[in-house]
C-alpha cells in the first residue's frame, strides 16, 4: 500500500500497480491499437492507391501518429486514466495526489511512451519500472502520474467514532430542524474520516463544522466538550430522533440515552379516587323482630305500642 497526502491533507492508501499486470494491459493495448492500424493502413491503401509514393508515404505517417498516439491519448483522457487493457487487469492511472488526470497528463505519458515502449519495445519501461518503488515508468515521472490497482481487498471503512458516555443525553433538547442536509453531509464525512486527517487540520474543520452546526441550532458549542465530541453527539441525536420517526415509540437502541422527542400532547384526564386497602366493608342487615305472639283463639296478639297498620309505637297514648 502507497500512502498518498491530498490536497485537503487526506491521507489515501492505494495499492501501486506491479510490472506483470502492467504490462499486460500495455500487451492488450498494443494488440487493438495495431489492429486498428492494420485495417487503417488497408483502407488507405485501397483508397489512395492513384497518388504516387511521397502522398502514400506521408498517410501512412499520420496514420501511425493518429492510430498509434493519439489514440491511447484520446482513450486515456475522455475515460480518466483507464484503458481497454487497464480496464481488463483493474488498473487506472491517476495524478500523484490520488486525483483524476487531464489531457497535459495523457500527452506526456503518451509522447514518452512512444520512445520507451514502441522504440525500445518496452525494455527502458520494464527497466524503469523495476527500479521505480511505486512501479512507475519514465512517462509516469515526467507527467506526475501513478497507476494504480482498482479491485483491492474491500476493507471496512467509513466507522465514525461513538460520542464519549458522558455526553449522553446532553443534546436532547436542540432544535435541529434548522441545520440542512449538506452540512449533516459533511459532518458525516468528517467523523468517517478522521482517523485520516492531519490533527491540526482535523482540529481545525471539526471547529469550523461546529460553529456552523450551532449556528442553525441557536445555541453555542459548550466550552468543556470538544468539538469532535460534540459533532458525534449531535449527530447521533439526530439518528435517534430519526429512527423514532421511522418506527415509532422509543428512540432505537444505540441512540442518546435520555434522549427526549416532543410527543403528542394528550388531554388531561380526571383523577381517579384510590381504592382502600383493607378488606371490602360487610354490609349491615337490620335485626328481623320476632313473630308476635299468639293471642287465645289463635290470632296474633298485637303489642299496644305498635298501630295496626304495622307501623312501630312511639310508647304515647294520646288521652280518651
Amino acid at each position: 500500500m502507497s500512502e498518498l497526502v491530498t490536497g485537503e491533507a487526506v491521507a489515501l492508501e492505494l495499492r501501486p500497480a506491479r510490472l506483470p499486470s502492467r504490462a499486460l494491459a500495455v500487451l492488450l493495448d498494443l494488440a487493438v491499437a495495431v489492429a486498428v492500424y492494420v485495417a487503417v493502413t488497408v483502407a488507405l491503401m485501397a483508397a489512395t492507391s492513384s497518388l504516387d509514393v511521397a502522398a502514400q508515404t506521408a498517410l501512412s505517417i499520420a496514420a501511425f501518429v493518429l492510430v498509434l498516439v493519439g489514440g491511447p491519448i484520446a482513450v486515456e483522457t475522455l475515460s480518466h486514466g483507464r484503458s481497454l487493457g487497464k480496464v481488463a487487469c483493474g488498473l487506472r492511472v491517476v495524478r500523484d495526489d490520488g486525483g483524476p488526470i487531464r489531457f497535459r497528463h495523457s500527452l506526456v505519458r503518451g509522447l514518452i511512451g512512444v520512445i520507451e515502449i514502441l522504440m525500445t519495445l518496452g525494455v527502458v519501461a520494464c527497466v524503469a519500472s523495476l527500479v521505480s518503488a511505486r512501479g512507475r515508468r519514465l512517462g509516469d515521472v515526467f507527467a506526475g502520474t501513478l497507476v494504480v490497482r482498482e479491485r483491492v481487498p474491500f476493507s471496512s471503512a467509513g466507522f465514525m467514532p461513538p460520542p464519549p458516555p458522558w455526553l449522553a443525553g446532553r443534546f436532547s433538547g436542540l432544535d435541529l430542524s434548522a441545520v440542512p442536509d449538506d452540512l449533516w453531509l459533511a459532518v458525516r464525512q468528517y467523523l468517517a474520516r478522521t482517523g485520516q486527517l492531519d490533527p491540526r487540520v482535523g482540529w481545525a474543520m471539526a471547529e469550523r463544522l461546529a460553529a456552523d452546526v450551532s449556528a442553525r441550532t441557536g445555541a453555542p458549542v459548550p466550552r468543556d466538550v470538544p468539538p469532535p465530541a460534540y459533532l458525534a453527539a449531535v449527530l447521533q441525536e439526530r439518528q435517534a430522533r430519526e429512527a423514532w420517526r421511522a418506527f415509532g415509540g422509543a428512540p432505537a437502541a444505540g441512540g442518546a440515552a435520555g434522549s427526549s422527542v416532543p410527543t403528542t400532547p394528550v388531554a388531561p384526564v380526571a383523577p381517579v379516587a384510590p381504592a382502600p386497602s383493607g378488606p371490602p366493608p360487610v354490609p349491615v342487615v337490620p335485626p328481623t323482630a320476632p313473630p308476635p305472639a299468639s293471642a287465645p283463639g289463635g290470632r296474633p296478639e298485637v303489642p299496644r305500642d305498635v298501630p295496626s297498620d304495622g307501623r312501630r309505637g312511639t310508647g304515647f297514648v294520646p288521652p280518651a
